[in-house]
């Protein structure tokens, strides 16, 4: 548990979380590939592939020549939050504030009267070179405040926020001479001048840790979906399987859509897959043909019943913190589980002696969507979708249960370790 929380703690951004994830696969043995070089694979080995140093993939070789299906997971890197504008210092004489902007869908209120800070990555000139460094300002130095009920009574009985107006962080008094460049400059040890631009966010400070009594829970800022990036990590590299490719894949800008070159939108996961098989010749008849043997589990958090709202949920289809992983059910393929890929993901459970929980929405209720359809729009193949139950999904603090963490480890190994053949589209064999 202590390695899952130090790995919330430290990834406070896209870029850091994937930096965190890069250094597990390389501490496991794994090595990384260019995607601007020629890739030489071998048998039996670990590699992967960082893309916008935000989306990582990385996949295991088979011992030998295998027909079977690749196994793969998909888990996103992103969270909402508010990211700084290029032009970022509002300036009234009196007060500091940094222009952002929203990203993604926070619940706003959960990120007023917190202390903040910023997180992310800044690009460097370096003579003839654009170097990116990251940046993490281990301090509190934002807030964003509240209005009082004196000033606006209805404050206390549920409100509306403006993002232009309410949700600014205060950086402090004017005579200070802060700025977001001044900061960076100082953090990093750079000259402002160096200075080429930025992708910042703000960074709840309290970060990860346990909560409860028994210390059963978690309470953590990026729970959704760090903590299913950390859980499909650490069965893969834990696997033992070699008779078939196994892939990880941890995607960015999920929250916005995917739609971007390092997004599951794109053809990231697809040429990844292409060149590795092709680099162990494969040909273009047995590629075409692993892939219709393969599957893809998408795994992105659910909703778990809020003790306080439990009438949001379908009366039937609900499930609670520590109760077991989640196999979410969509009709309109938000989620893209059907009754193929739900039969295998139920075996996968038994295997691994799991509880495991069915979720659908309220059919008055839309709901969010996950990697899996998006994914498989890129790579044509049987998928399913899963999910840890958490509480406040989106809010700057997230809950999930310690039991759930363990029980999701435990089915993606159970998954790594299968070899499957697909047959006619609706059989699968496994061992």
């Amino acid at each position: 548990m202590n390695n899952f929380l130090n790995f919330m703690r430290d990834s406070v951004s896209c870029f850091h979380a994937t930096k965190n994830i890069v250094e597990i696969l390389v501490n496991s043995g794994f090595s990384q590939l260019e995607e601007n070089k020629s890739w030489h694979l071998e048998a039996n080995k670990g590699y992967f592939v960082v893309r916008n140093n935000s989306s990582v993939i990385a996949f295991t070789t088979p011992k030998s020549h295998s027909n079977y299906g690749i196994n793969i997971t998909a888990s996103h890197s992103d969270s909402p939050t508010f990211k700084i504008k290029p032009n970022s210092l509002i300036n009234d004489g009196k007060y500091l504030r940094l222009n952002t902007e929203v990203y993604g869908g926070p619940i706003f209120p959960t990120w007023l009267d917190k202390p903040l800070t910023v997180a992310g990555r800044v690009l460097v000139q370096n003579n003839n070179t654009i170097e990116t460094k990251l940046l993490y300002v281990d301090k509190d130095i934002l807030v964003i405040p509240n209005l009082a009920p004196h000033m606006k009574p209805e404050v206390s009985k549920g409100t509306t926020y403006n993002a232009q107006i309410d949700m600014l962080p205060f950086l402090g008094d004017a005579s200070s001479n802060l700025s977001i460049e001044t900061i960076i400059s100082k953090e990093l040890n750079i000259r402002e001048d160096d200075i080429l631009d930025f992708d910042l966010v703000l960074v709840n400070r309290q970060r990860a840790r346990l909560l409860g009594y028994n210390n059963d829970l978690v309470i953590s800022p990026q729970l959704d979906d760090l903590a299913s990036a950390y859980t499909s990590l650490k069965a893969f590299v834990n696997s033992n399987n070699r008779n078939t490719f196994n892939v990880f894949t941890c995607f960015d800008n999920e929250e916005v859509g995917s739609r971007t070159r390092q997004g599951a939108g794109s053809r990231f996961l697809f040429d990844v897959l292409e060149r590795a098989l092709s680099s162990l010749n494969y040909k273009k008849e047995e590629i075409n043909s692993i892939f219709a043997n393969s599957f893809l589990i998408s795994v992105d958090n659910a909703h778990a019943v809020n003790p306080n709202q439990p009438n949001v949920t379908d009366s039937l289809n609900k499930a609670y913190l520590n109760q077991g992983v989640v196999l979410k059910y969509n009709a309109n393929q938000s989620y893209t589980t059907d009754g193929f890929s739900a039969s295998y993901v139920q075996i996968l459970a038994k295997e691994a002696k799991i509880k495991l929980q069915k979720f659908a929405n309220r059919s008055d209720v839309r709901g969010g969507s996950t990697l899996g359809a998006i994914s498989s729009s890129q790579v044509s193949i049987h998928s399913a979708d899963i999910g840890l139950p958490q509480l406040a999904m989106h809010s700057s603090n997230e809950v999930c249960g310690v039991l759930d963490l363990d029980m999701m480890i435990r089915l993606l190994t159970a998954f790594y370790n299968h070899s499957i053949v697909i047959e006619n589209d609706n059989v699968l064999k496994f061992n």
